[in-house]
């Protein structure tokens, strides 16, 4: 099962709401297979958290604009020994290239730029890249969306984890800059697929060049603002919301270590520099399964941020994508525009994941029952490779959890 499918469960009552209840309630037209798939899960959720020794996670279930059932676990903060509850900010990494290709398309629907147009004309400084295969005017934009491009995963090629002096990523263009006359694209752009961080960040570059803003002031004004995600941001925490920003940690050979708290994404914050609440996080969802009850106003509120029909342009293949040695996709997962494709039994489901300085986040969404699940850890297990019975992460097996719950949901 995809990684990125791997997600969770949500909490009681409107968007609008918080609430204290930490269980499924009334899910209109759900049957005993939900009722089950939800006992299920929720004894499968707490019991790993507990095993594993991961601090803290939430989990929500979001059906139409509301959120249906909610799951919590542990603390923020284990030195303190503070709860996680809907108040607490999570890091959301690479969920945060979702945010980038939506606005992407937003300004493709605006007629600022074209999917199938050279990356080059954009980001000119990338065509100091090496390209074996032929002329870098032959990245497009699509293939950066779709991480077909031919661009490498890391970023930061030679950080050392042990060395607390380097910066946890590029923190400035230049640097990145810097590194094209030393970087070469790896196979010819549009002939396969290939995770790409890279590749995301020049989407985020071309937003700027664009738009005429900072990354951060665009998504802001165009997605958070309108989805009225108040407690979202980027990178370092403002002070007023210090409070409730979860802390991360590593677990190893049942030893926890604490991450840098409130690690700065630098210039790839295009890529993974999203934090948020769970409760912003349902607004997202709410907006990527779209208004199911007729109502035209929360239509009109959606469709500002993007059109309907763009969004399911984005939902459709562009090329496979699975790939056992990657350890987490089905062989028949598939990429499109910014997101992940399963088609599962006859359902579409669409998502992403992130992973990033001890938290683990997974997002999906089912289209056709209207529902999405969202899941939030903020430890990183790292199971023992000397163990092949245990080489999948316990967040790997809570997240898996999940796929029986949302097909269990009718549609």
């Amino acid at each position: 099962m995809p990684r990125w499918l791997m997600s969770a469960v949500f909490a009681a009552g409107a968007l609008m709401g918080t609430g204290n209840a930490r269980c499924a309630t009334s899910v209109p037209g759900a049957n005993d297979a939900f009722d089950r798939a939800y006992r299920d899960f929720s004894r499968n959720f707490h019991d790993e958290m507990q095993r594993s020794g991961i601090v803290g996670g939430s989990l929500y279930l979001v059906r139409g604009d509301q959120v249906i059932a909610r799951e919590f676990h542990g603390q923020m903060d284990a030195k303190r020994q503070q709860p996680v509850d809907d108040d607490t900010i999570f890091h959301w990494a690479s969920v945060t290239k979702t945010f980038t290709a939506i606005a992407i398309m937003q300004l493709r629907d605006r007629g600022l730029l074209k999917l199938d147009d050279a990356a080059v004309d954009y980001v000119p400084e990338l065509k100091a890249v090496h390209n074996p295969y032929g002329d870098m005017r032959a990245v497009t934009i699509r293939q950066l969306l779709s991480h077909s491009a031919g661009f490498r995963n890391p970023t930061w090629t030679w950080r050392d984890d042990d060395k607390p002096w380097q910066p946890f990523e590029p923190q400035r263009w230049e640097q990145l800059v810097a590194m094209m006359p030393y970087t070469e694209l790896l196979f010819a752009p549009g002939s396969r697929y290939s995770y790409s961080n890279p590749g995301v960040l020049y989407l985020g570059r071309v937003i700027e060049t664009v738009s005429g803003e900072n990354y951060e002031t665009y998504i802001d004004k165009h997605v958070f603002k309108p989805l009225e995600m108040h407690r979202s941001y980027f990178d370092a925490t403002p002070p007023h919301l210090l409070p409730f920003r979860s802390h991360s940690y590593y677990i190893e050979g049942g030893k926890r270590t604490a991450a840098p708290f409130d690690a700065d994404t630098g210039i790839t914050v295009s890529n993974g520099g999203l934090n948020a609440p769970l409760p912003d996080m349902a607004r997202y969802v709410a907006f990527l399964i779209g208004d199911r009850s007729g109502d035209k106003q929360r239509a009109s509120r959606y469709d500002v941020v993007l059109r309907r029909a763009s969004l399911e342009e984005m939902w459709q293949p562009q090329r496979v994508a699975g790939d056992y040695t990657q350890g987490w996709m089905r062989p028949q997962t598939a990429v499109g525009l910014g997101f992940f494709i399963d088609d599962i039994d006859g359902r579409r489901y669409v998502g992403h994941n992130g992973d990033q300085n001890g938290f683990r986040a997974y997002v999906s969404i089912c289209p056709q029952t209207g529902a999405a699940s969202l899941l939030a850890l903020n430890s990183e297990t790292r199971p023992s490779t000397n163990d092949p019975a245990n080489l999948r992460s316990a967040e790997s097996r809570i997240a898996s959890s999940v796929l029986p719950l949302l097909q269990s949901l009718p549609e």
